[in-house]
This record gives structure tokens, C-alpha cells and sequence, in this order.
């Protein structure tokens, strides 16, 4: 499927600190689109994504500045599939009242989620629901994730998770 799909680079949690290497697995895969799904941080880090490809994001909880004019959840439609992106989401299992009217009244196929640092992907009333983990180094989590989604000519999805390293080795 990948040689005639679009590739959307997914991510959240950032904290201000744009990984390098994910820049370069972004561009090395050539990536059409990219979501951010809250918790930028500082808007060098949109900067930094932009230089690869036209990047949607949403507002997170520690998002200030420039940034609070972010939306709290956007649309995004390629090939005729609508992805949604919200931060605070709950997960598959116990999705927020919010994130299940979202993906109800904007009739999403799929919903990219952030804040609990936490990589799942699951299926939340038809829609296909991916937290892509947090790619930065400030939180709790042991190991950084992103994620790769590819929309086919057909519509169907595929999804790659890329490993970006242990959050400790971040600081080296």
C-alpha cells in the first residue's frame, strides 16, 4: 500500500523539545502531512516540523503564548477520510464525553489523541484511535514513541510506530 499512500507523521507531547532524529525519520519517509496533537510547548518546535511538511495541531494543557490560539480539536481530510485531533481524550476503553461527541458529530475515521504519553491504538464508535505516544523528554514516560499513518488510494489505513529511544537518552 505505501508506495501510492499518504504517509501523516503523528505525534504529541513534545515539551518544547523537537527530537532531531524525528526530523530526519519524518523527511528520510517523506511524510505529506504531519499532526501534533497538543502539549507543543514553544512554537520553534511547529518551526522545526514545518520544514518537513504542513503540520495541523492542537492546543495542549501546557501550550501558552502564541500557542493558546490553537484550536482544542481540528479536522483533517485526506483521500476523503476525516482525522480528527484532540489533546485531552481519555483512551479507547474510557473515552471523555468530548472525544466521543467529536468523533460522533464530525463523523471521523480517525482520532489522534496525546497527554497521556502513553502509545495505543484502538476503535472508539468506528473511528480508529491513535495516541502516538510522547515524543518529548519531559514527563513520565521511559521511552519516546511517534507514529507513522498511511492512508491507501482506497481509504484503508496502515499504521507504523516509530521507537525514538529511551526519554533518559534524550538528555544526553
Amino acid at each position: 500500500m505505501r508506495e501510492t499512500s499518504i504517509t501523516v507523521g503523528l505525534l504529541s507531547d513534545t515539551h518544547s523539545w523537537l527530537d532531531e532524529s524525528l526530523v530526519d525519520v519524518f523527511s528520510d519517509h517523506g511524510v505529506d502531512a504531519i499532526v501534533h496533537a497538543g502539549d507543543i510547548g514553544e512554537e520553534s518546535v511547529i518551526e522545526g516540523l514545518q520544514e518537513v511538511a504542513e503540520v495541523t495541531a492542537v492546543k495542549g494543557n501546557i501550550d501558552g503564548g502564541d500557542l493558546r490560539f490553537l484550536p482544542e480539536e481540528t479536522v483533517l481530510e485526506l483521500r476523503g477520510r476525516r482525522i480528527g485531533v484532540r489533546h485531552i481524550s481519555g483512551n479507547p476503553r474510557r473515552p471523555h464525553r468530548a472525544a466521543r461527541e467529536f468523533i460522533q458529530r464530525d463523523e471521523l475515521d480517525v482520532i489522534v489523541v496525546g497527554h497521556s504519553h502513553i502509545p495505543v491504538v484502538g476503535r472508539v464508535d468506528g473511528a480508529l484511535w491513535i495516541n502516538p505516544g510522547a515524543a518529548g523528554r519531559h514527563g513520565f514516560h521511559d521511552e519516546r514513541y511517534a507514529a507513522f499513518l498511511h492512508i491507501g488510494e482506497d481509504g484503508g489505513f496502515e499504521m507504523d510506530r516509530i521507537h525514538l529511544g529511551r526519554r533518559a537518552e534524550a538528555f544526553d
